[in-house]
């Protein structure tokens, strides 16, 4: 089973390679391959708010794959830069936000009112998950605790899409991501509290 596993696994990272290769030698942007992710991402979210939950978690699958390839073809390219990463972390705040939007419509339309609040839930949960890494790295070198990050919760609606049962699904992003919020919160308390901030912050409320 682990020569089998391993195999697959350097098939896949061959495939992956060669993939990535072809694509770097267009010269595409890969910039451009962030933007083209987040518009299949709204596509898959306008199944989403259709009820098309499996074809929608298909076209999940699809955007992260390209998702995936915007940073290799930067790397193959050597056109890896600081704005394409900041773009790169700004799209997928609004991927993010899109499917959950998608799942807020079609909650909302079909009178499902407590699954609406849910959604929501999840909505505020991930983006706050991303917000509070990122405001605590301004002030400590770094803070990954925790578990809902991106692609767990991309798998998550990926798993519920397919075997339909987003309720639950929503649920798991809900709570776990608040308390992923809840955990950064509290290291990045006890990082300052231990004097363990960057040089040259200025600490103000």
């Amino acid at each position: 089973m682990a020569t089998l596993t391993g195999g697959i696994g350097t098939g896949s990272k061959w495939l992956l390679d060669k993939i990535v290769g072809v694509i770097a030698a267009t010269g595409i942007n890969p910039n451009l391959l962030t933007f083209l992710g987040l518009v299949v991402n709204f596509i898959a979210a306008a199944f989403f708010a259709v009820g098309g939950f499996f074809t929608g978690a298909l076209i999940i699958f699809f955007a992260g794959f390209l998702d995936m390839l915007d940073g290799q073809v930067a790397r193959r390219q050597n056109r890896v830069t600081a704005f394409g990463a900041f773009y790169d972390s700004t799209l997928d705040r609004y991927a993010d936000m899109a499917l959950y939007m998608g799942l807020l419509v079609y909650y909302s339309v079909a009178g499902r009112t407590p699954y609406v609040v849910l959604a929501a839930v999840a909505t505020a949960g991930s983006v706050m998950v991303s917000y509070a890494r990122a405001r605590a790295e301004s002030l400590i070198p770094l803070c990954k605790v925790g578990f809902m990050e991106r692609p767990e919760r991309i798998v998550l609606l990926i798993i519920g899409g397919i075997f339909n049962r987003m309720g639950p699904v929503l649920w798991a992003i809900a709570v776990v991501s608040t308390l992923t919020v809840i955990h950064r919160i509290y290291f990045t308390w006890q990082e300052t509290k231990a004097g363990r901030i960057l040089p040259g912050i200025k600490l103000s409320l």
